[in-house]
């Protein structure tokens, strides 16, 4: 498996606090190694917006991760798994110490976040929300999520995004297979 190696030392230009995504203005902000991956997102591609990503991108799939806003206990949660799986309810529900977890309806995402559903990014959301990042992220020296809008993703490393959202790490997502 091809890993994409950091840019340490390398941050993204200052340019973006002014015309950036919040995503992207509170990575420089906070002074974080990142590298911004722009692509031509496709409205009719069947492949789903993070699938798409990794291939546009040409980065294994399971190295980019997809943000998903849910409900625990009838709390806004945020859940960070790889494309490449689904999220576990019950596995989020426990990481956050709830009973139940459902994903929130699109237009709760959308308003608690800022963001379009396919563009949610797990950083520089409007309220800062519970946050579990799924335990393979450990395993790729930077991963990719998304950047605040369709077409745009952001490659950080993953102790970087732990700490950035104030994250639990735990093991939420399954397999497809």
């Amino acid at each position: 498996m091809t890993l994409i190696r950091p840019y340490r030392g390398c941050v993204a230009k200052k340019e973006h606090a002014s015309t950036g995504t919040p995503a992207l203005v509170a990575l420089t902000a906070a002074d974080v190694p990142h590298t911004a991956h722009a692509y031509a997102h496709d409205p009719a591609s069947t492949l789903g917006y993070g699938l798409e990503a990794a291939a546009a991108l040409g980065v294994p799939p399971e190295q980019v991760f997809k943000t998903l806003m849910t409900v625990v206990d009838g709390t806004l949660t945020v859940a960070v798994v790889p494309v490449t799986g689904q999220l576990d309810l019950k596995a989020l529900a426990h990481a956050v110490g709830g009973k139940k977890a459902t994903m929130a309806p699109k237009p709760d995402a959308e308003r608690a976040t800022g963001y379009v559903v396919g563009g949610i990014s797990p950083l520089g959301q409007r309220t800062a929300h519970p946050t579990v990042i799924d335990e393979t992220a450990w395993l790729f020296d930077t991963v990719l999520v998304s950047g605040g809008r369709r077409g745009l993703d952001v490659e950080l490393a993953p102790e970087d995004l732990v700490r950035l959202t104030s994250a639990t790490v735990a093991d939420i997502a399954r397999s497809d297979a």
